[in-house]
């Protein structure tokens, strides 16, 4: 099992025409540790922090969307456990990474730009106009207090997504999907 998996076994590994797990054909019948492998052959240069999500839905679905995007390593800061369901088996593909202090955390973030998605600080600049760098790190952090303050102070960079509605914000989850997207259309489609 990659590291920072808990002993989490609720896929199985079958055969091919009976593979229902949520994989594009090419992986189907594979086990999950040559499905990790495989993908660890194409691995983006985006890295997710997710920092004190409290929601375990929002976690997993994060996860879920940077399997999709095939991100090199998520990175769990403060609260380590959260409901895998929400990330339908994806963490099983993905190197995760627990740090339980912001400092464990910025030490593996050397020669990275950090990118903090918030919409509360003046520092924040829209999202469309960013310029990402092939090794970014995209920071996301709690609905209700966002990204504390000591992360936020260590981020090379502040963005926010538009709102064209009511609402200021989108929930973190749907954040996480449009900032890994506007990553990959810059330096993967682009």
């Amino acid at each position: 099992m990659p590291p920072g998996y808990d002993n989490y076994t609720t896929c199985y590994n079958i055969e091919v025409e009976e593979d229902t797990r949520n994989l594009i054909d090419g992986y189907k019948g594979l086990t999950n540790e040559q499905v990790f492998d495989a993908l660890s052959k194409k691995r983006t240069g985006l890295e997710i922090a997710i920092e004190n999500v409290e929601h375990d839905f929002n976690i997993g679905s994060i996860v879920r969307t940077a399997n999709s995007f095939n991100v090199s390593k998520v990175h769990i800061i403060g609260r380590k456990k959260y409901n895998r369901r929400g990330a339908m088996c994806t963490d099983k593909y993905l190197e995760i990474v627990h740090h339980s202090t912001i400092e464990d955390f910025l030490g593996t973030q050397k020669h990275r730009e950090l990118v903090a998605i918030e919409n509360n600080t003046p520092r924040a600049k829209e999202l469309h106009a960013k310029k990402f760098a092939p090794n970014t790190t995209l920071i996301f952090g709690s609905e209700n207090s966002g990204i504390t303050p000591e992360l936020l102070a260590n981020a090379a960079d502040v963005r926010f997504i538009e709102s064209f509605g009511s609402t200021r914000s989108v929930n973190v989850g749907a954040a996480a999907a449009i900032a890994m997207y506007e990553w990959i259309r810059q330096r993967v489609l682009g």
